[in-house]
């Protein structure tokens, strides 16, 4: 560092003396101007520099003009080739099962894909469906996360759906099977097994497809803007009108041919009410996670088969009973997680297993108190849910207790409420 500036200082003189030499001869410097008349100004031409262009023609301007539009069209095309190769080799990821058929690995939406069906691979080069490729697999995850989905439908040859397929999709609204697929079929675009055993997806925006057919999607707000949705009271909408909303558009009832709810079936869904059948004996992992706005979980009997996935079956129940049904075996992991508005929950004797974070979340605290799920009430007594039941870690809620965690009490040997 010294050396450096030491060297700086050195040249120091003869810059100045450079510098002011520079600034003499500037100063005294000829001035030195044209005498341009004034007809000539813009044709006036200055020994050494090229003659001036204006008003005159461009030589060979037809061949230059051709040329330049040539190199645009080509440089157009290009660029929309290349998009649309782009556009294809990143939207849809094959996976050849080695069979004749084809795994829809993941599609990726390029923006502004809407409804979507899923029958053949689409080929990358062409953009069209090649017919001898069908699609008979969907993948984990294959929709992750779209935000922009509205319809999904899927081909007769689709004969496996991973339950996390349409994770997070948040805005479809309906998933169509076509008629002809032999293993699954849709109850007005929710998905089940063909022998209509199993739910398998309920979409998250369904309930807008359900406001649409049934007169609800013309809700205003109190200023009388147009309002999609009505997640409570208003001035303009009161309790008895959020019941009937309530009662119309988020309410569902599972066949009464269902003996599995499938993993993530109705996640994060917007139903208030629940109808699930004496029979069901399986519900997955996630099965109903993250319905922040279920309020009750029924169970029911029927002495003719339910149908009808509506609110108006109910009068056509045996019996109706409030939580799980009888003969329910296996609650996966992370089953109820988050239901907040649940404030209700018997677990009956026929339960042997309860996986982890099984109804995790599903209580809060404020203002002191317990609020959610508080209790567990169980049909066995402790002795025998303690020797029958399989319990993964943590499957009770807790909250908040001084300066630790609680978890809140199960009740054995209750009685249904």
């Amino acid at each position: 560092m010294r050396s450096a500036g030491k060297k700086e200082k050195a040249n120091k003189p003869k810059d100045d003396f450079l510098a002011k030499e520079a600034k003499e001869e500037q100063q005294t410097a000829e001035a030195y101007t044209i005498d341009v008349p004034d007809d000539e100004i813009w044709t006036y031409r200055i020994e050494g520099l090229q003659e001036p262009r204006i008003n005159k023609p461009i030589e060979k301007a037809g061949v230059k003009k051709a040329v330049v539009i040539l190199v645009l069209v080509v440089a157009i095309g290009l660029a929309i080739y290349m998009s649309f190769r782009a556009v294809h080799n990143d939207t849809y990821k094959y996976e050849d099962l080695g069979d004749g058929t084809y795994e829809l690995v993941r599609f990726s939406n390029p923006g502004d894909i809407k409804e979507i069906t899923i029958d053949y691979v689409v080929d990358s080069e062409t953009g069209e469906k090649d017919m001898t490729k069908p699609i008979s697999v969907i993948n984990e995850y294959a929709f992750n996360c779209d935000e922009v989905l509205n319809e999904i439908s899927l081909g007769k040859d689709v004969k496996e759906i991973d339950g996390k397929s349409i994770y997070s999709c948040w805005w479809v609204q309906n998933v169509w099977i076509d008629d002809e697929n032999p293993y699954y079929c849709d109850v007005d675009g929710v998905i089940y097994t063909k022998d209509m055993t199993e739910v398998v997806f309920y979409p998250n925006d369904h309930d807008k497809y359900i406001r649409a057919q049934t007169g609800y999607d013309n809700l205003l707000d109190d200023e009388g803007n147009p309002m999609e949705d009505l997640w409570g009271t208003t001035e303009r909408y009161d309790e008895e009108f959020l019941a009937e909303y309530n009662k119309v558009v988020r309410t569902y009832v599972i066949p009464s041919t269902v003996t599995k709810i499938g993993q993530l079936a109705f996640a994060y869904s917007n139903i208030t009410d629940l109808y699930i059948p004496e029979g069901v004996k399986t519900m997955e992992s996630m099965a109903v996670f993250k319905n922040t706005v279920l309020l009750n979980v029924y169970s029911y009997t029927a002495d003719t088969p339910i149908t009808d996935v509506t609110y108006k079956s109910i009068d056509s129940m045996a019996s109706v009973y409030n939580s799980l049904p009888e003969g329910l075996e296996y609650i996966g992991s992370d089953c109820f997680y988050y239901c907040r508005g649940l404030t209700y929950m018997y677990i009956p004797s026929s339960v042997t297993y309860i996986g982890h974070h099984a109804f995790w979340d599903a209580c809060y605290k404020e203002n002191g108190e317990v609020l959610g799920v508080a209790e567990i009430n169980a049909g066995a007594d402790e002795e025998t849910f303690k020797n029958q039941v399989e319990t993964g870690n943590q499957w009770r809620p807790q909250y908040d207790y001084m300066l630790f965690k609680k978890s809140i009490p199960v009740n054995y040997s209750a009685e249904r409420a």
